[in-house]
């Protein structure tokens, strides 16, 4: 029920306050007991809450996927593995899990598709998973994505085959492990907006991904930006967010 609704309903006697002020509540966000739902966010942000699961046990993620369910909002759950995913309970019939990327996701209102294309690029196979976070994150918010995978440095030859569609792209989203430089190669390739993913993948002194985002950090190509360590969501929802300006 719309606010407007609701003040109207109030104004004319046929609900009392207590119910007028729970149901405004739940305009704007539902406790679940365990846990504070932001209905709002989607008419603040124009993008609902996305669940980030690692962390939540399943029967609190059903619970909260249940809620937007029922509120018709579109749902995608964030790092949720393989095992939690199958003890999930009540779930929707057209609902969606990739275990590689360990996103889970719903849609209960059809999404618009961008007439512009999000490239997803990645160093090495080894990469993929935290590649198709941010694929996939992309494609639920209503985008075109090419994926262009296993073009590191290592083998240039790879990367420069696909240099075309590297500039058909509107925004590209480059994931990297090892030392990291995958991102300032395609910055000196493209006119477009490059947001660099370091993961965690590499040997020792690569430290978990931290001298790959050190590496991006201080990247010597113009117009590169990078989010957080393996934040394969971050860098598609960003990345929807540029392509749709």
């Amino acid at each position: 029920m719309a606010v407007n609704d609701i003040l109207e309903k109030f104004k004319s006697g046929s609900i009392s306050n207590d119910e007028a002020q729970e149901l405004l509540r739940g305009e704007y966000f539902q406790d679940l007991g365990h846990t504070v739902i932001d209905t709002d966010r989607q008419n603040r942000t124009g993008a609902a809450e996305v669940i980030f699961g690692a962390g939540k046990s399943p029967s609190q993620i059903s619970d909260i996927v249940a809620n937007m369910v029922e509120q018709n909002s579109n749902v995608l759950v964030t790092r949720l593995t393989a095992d939690n995913h199958a003890l999930l309970t009540g779930l929707p019939d057209n609902v969606h899990y990739d275990p590689q990327s360990q996103l889970l996701w719903w849609h209960g209102e059809p999404v618009v598709t961008s007439e512009h294309t999000i490239a997803v690029v990645s160093a090495g196979t080894s990469d993929m998973a935290v590649a198709e976070e941010a694929a996939q994150t992309a494609e639920f918010f209503g985008n075109r994505v090419e994926r262009i995978y296993d073009v590191g440095v290592a083998g240039l030859h790879r990367l420069l085959a696909r240099v075309p569609d590297l500039r058909r792209a509107r925004v590209l989203v480059v994931v990297a492990g090892m030392e990291g430089a995958l991102p300032s190669v395609v910055g000196g390739l493209v006119d477009k907006p490059v947001i660099a993913v370091p993961t965690s993948v590499g040997y020792g002194a690569a430290f978990e991904g931290v001298a790959a985002m050190l590496g991006m950090l201080t990247s010597c190509a113009s117009g590169v930006s990078v989010v957080n360590i393996d934040n394969g969501f971050g860098a598609g929802f960003l990345a929807n967010r540029i392509n749709r300006l």
